[in-house]
């Protein structure tokens, strides 16, 4: 296990004071204008590191502000541990990086009791030792490289925001994000995620390769002795503010409905399924994945510097929450077709209705 920090732990050092707050308490329209003002600033300073890759990037932020958990799912070489490492310095979070390994054990991760004594009393007593858990924002790097039971340790710190060890219960962080990656090239030697791990990641989101001249700029960038230098734009009390205002942001009923269509259209042998769904669909996306669908479209209205949430938000986000929902057939698998193709194809069969304005 190599849980080091690429970067430092972003608590104040002595006589150092903790960045001021960039979202202030009080009106939510003004603390969306500051978001749209933050997000632009985030993207810029991002920029001066990674390059290209403008998607990933928004999808990781909107589950940050979502508090969701994203699965970078990507060939080795594409900065995504990178980019992970610079949004946590941009957001003065702690952030530990956790190389996941086959002989990595759960306690390796959450932490564990260890007996200690006294020297002056001869007392011996159990004390609990944090393991790299206790961040705000986590690096699992290759993911699908540990055993289940080593990856189960993250499901209870993903969806309860805790840790069990014996019979106490620790509160990790707040807030707190899983960021995972996940190499697609190499299956020998590793473990798949069970379904029920990757329902709880909000996002799959697929880097891919960049493009030719992003790939010059980046030969260029880091063969020379350019250093990027980044600011904070956020604090982790700025993204527990944004976060609860996502949530305010409002949405009209068509449009979730339009997201709950999407799901149940997803799902085999239903009255709203479409024909080629019964054919090359074996599991549809669950209840989370409407939930996700509306959430990040609320983030990504915001972050665009609007006040509600519309249908057009849905369609951009569908592919990274519904992809690791969608479970194909054999049949399908053996045509070649993927998740993604069914979901494309999903998009072009539900039509939302028309967009209407809020007041």
């Amino acid at each position: 296990m190599t849980p080091t920090p690429d970067i430092p732990s972003r608590d104040p050092q002595p006589g150092q004071a903790r960045p001021a707050s960039r979202i202030t308490q009080g009106d939510d329209i003004e603390a969306v204008k500051a978001l749209g003002t933050a997000y632009k600033t985030m993207c810029d300073q991002i920029a001066r590191v990674i390059v290209g890759q403008r998607e990933v990037i928004e999808q990781v932020l909107v589950a940050v502000f979502c508090r969701g958990h994203g699965l970078l799912v990507g060939v080795p070489g594409l900065a995504k541990t990178l980019l992970i490492s610079t949004i946590a310095r941009l957001l003065h979070l702690s952030f530990k990086r956790i190389q996941f390994t086959p002989d990595l054990m759960p306690s390796d991760i959450t932490g564990t009791d260890v007996l200690e004594e006294d020297r002056t009393t001869g007392k011996r007593i159990f004390r609990f030792v944090h393991g790299p858990i206790f961040s705000n924002m986590i690096l699992a790097d290759e993911i699908n490289r540990t055993p289940p039971k080593t990856q189960a340790a993250l499901l209870e710190a993903m969806q309860e925001h805790m840790v069990t060890c014996g019979e106490t219960t620790y509160a990790l962080p707040e807030p707190f994000f899983v960021l995972a990656t996940q190499n697609p090239i190499e299956q020998e030697g590793t473990y798949p995620l069970p379904e029920a791990q990757l329902d709880r990641f909000m996002f799959n989101i697929q880097v891919d390769y960049p493009s030719s001249d992003e790939e010059m700029a980046i030969i260029k960038q880091v063969t020379g002795t350019y250093e990027a230098d980044l600011e904070v734009t956020l604090t982790g009390d700025d993204i527990l503010r944004l976060q609860e205002i996502v949530r305010r942001v409002p949405v009209a009923d068509h449009v979730v409905q339009y997201a709950r269509d999407l799901a149940r259209a997803s799902r085999p042998n239903r009255a709203e399924a479409p024909a080629f769904v019964n054919e090359l669909v074996q599991w549809g996306a669950g209840p989370r994945a409407g939930i996700y669908l509306i959430l990040a479209a609320k983030a990504r209205a915001i972050l665009h510097g609007r006040y509600h949430a519309t249908t057009a938000d849905v369609r951009a986000l569908a592919l990274p929450v519904m992809r690791h929902r969608v479970i194909t057939t054999f049949n399908a698998e053996a045509a070649g077709i993927t998740p993604d193709e069914v979901v494309e194809r999903l998009l072009a069969e539900i039509q939302p209705a028309a967009e209407t304005a809020i007041a």
